[in-house]
C-alpha cells in the first residue's frame, strides 16, 4: 500500500514495485491521477483526502475489506501547505497531512499489519533537523508560518519520532527516510519554499532517484538496520534533530497524537 502514489516518488515506486510482481494499492487524493496509476500497475485505486480524518478512517476500512494480508504500508502522502489553514478537523494542515493522518491510518491497520508481519515505511525528510515539538502546541498556533516550512520541519520530526515509537510499541518493522531533494511539485504553493529550493537546484534529483529508498525499504529482505532507523537516502542512521533520539518525547508524542485523532479519550 502506497499513499501519495498518484504522482512523484509514490507513483514511481508503485510502478517499480508492480514490475517486481507486487500487488499495489494505489492511494491518492486526485481521483483521475490515482486511477490512472492504478490502471498502469494493474493495482487498485483508493481515493482519500488527508484533510479529513473521516476519509482516513473510510480508507482504512476499505483497505481492510480488500486485503486479508498487508505486507508493506508506505506512508508517503504529505507535502507542504504554503498558507496557514485548518483541516476540516481543526488541525493545522501540514501537521495533519504529514503526521496525524498517517498515524491514524497506521494504527487503524495495525492489527492486520501485525498479523501479516508487515513493514511500515514512512517518508520523512532531512528537514526534520529544523523541527521542534511542543506537545502543548503541535499546531504551531501563534508562531510565524513562513510559507509553511517550519510546520513541515516539525511534522517531519514527528514522522521520525513516530517511526521510532512504532518500532518499540509493536512487532512490525518500521523505517523512515529522506528521499533527497527531489524535483517535483513539492512546495510549489509557497514562495518561501520555492526560493529555498532554487538555492538547492544543483542538488535536485529526479523522482526516479528519489523513489529508490522507498522501493528498497519496501522490498529488500534484510536492510542491516534496526527497526525504527531513519535512512538518508539509501544509507541508515542519517542525521536527525537531537530530539529525534528522545525516547520520552517519542512516547509522549504518540499519546498526544492518539488523543488528537480520537484513538483514545481525553
Amino acid at each position: 500500500m502506497i499513499t501519495g502514489a498518484s504522482s512523484g516518488i509514490g507513483r514511481v515506486a508503485a510502478m517499480q514495485l508492480a514490475e517486481r510482481g507486487w500487488d499495489v494499492a494505489v492511494v491518492g487524493r486526485n481521483p483521475g491521477r490515482t486511477r490512472d496509476v492504478a490502471a498502469a500497475v494493474s493495482g487498485t485505486a483508493f481515493v482519500a483526502d488527508y484533510n479529513s480524518l473521516a476519509e482516513v478512517r473510510a480508507l482504512a476500512t476499505a483497505l481492510l475489506e480488500r486485503y486479508p494480508r498487508i505486507d508493506v504500508l508506505a506512508n508517503n502522502a504529505g507535502g507542504l501547505v504554503g498558507r496557514r489553514g485548518r483541516s476540516v478537523d481543526g488541525h493545522e494542515q501540514t501537521l495533519q497531512h504529514n503526521h496525524l493522518a498517517p498515524f491514524l491510518l497506521t494504527n487503524l491497520l495495525l492489527p492486520r499489519l501485525v498479523a501479516s508481519d508487515a513493514r511500515v515505511v514512512n517518508t520523512a525528510s532531512l528537514a526534520n533537523r529544523g523541527g521542534t515539538i511542543r506537545l502543548d502546541n503541535l499546531d504551531g498556533t501563534g508562531r510565524a508560518y513562513l510559507g509553511g516550512f517550519p510546520a513541515y520541519c516539525n511534522a517531519k520530526l514527528a514522522t521520525v519520532l513516530f517511526t521510532r515509537e512504532l518500532a518499540k510499541r509493536s512487532p512490525v518493522t518500521a523505517y523512515s527516510f529522506h528521499p533527497g531533494f527531489v524535483s517535483t511539485s513539492f512546495g510549489h504553493n509557497s514562495a518561501f519554499v520555492r526560493w529555498g529550493l532554487s538555492l538547492l537546484a544543483s542538488r535536485q534529483i529526479s523522482a526516479e532517484q528519489g523513489a529508490q529508498p522507498l522501493v528498497q525499504l519496501a522490498s529488500v529482505d534484510s536492510l542491516g538496520a534496526a527497526s525504527g532507523t531513519y535512512f538518508d537516502g539509501l544509507y541508515p542512521n542519517g542525521a536527525t534533530a537531537r530530539r529525534a533520539q528522545d525516547d520520552n518525547l517519542a512516547a509522549q508524542l504518540w499519546d498526544t497524537t492518539a488523543r488528537l485523532v480520537g484513538l483514545t479519550d481525553g
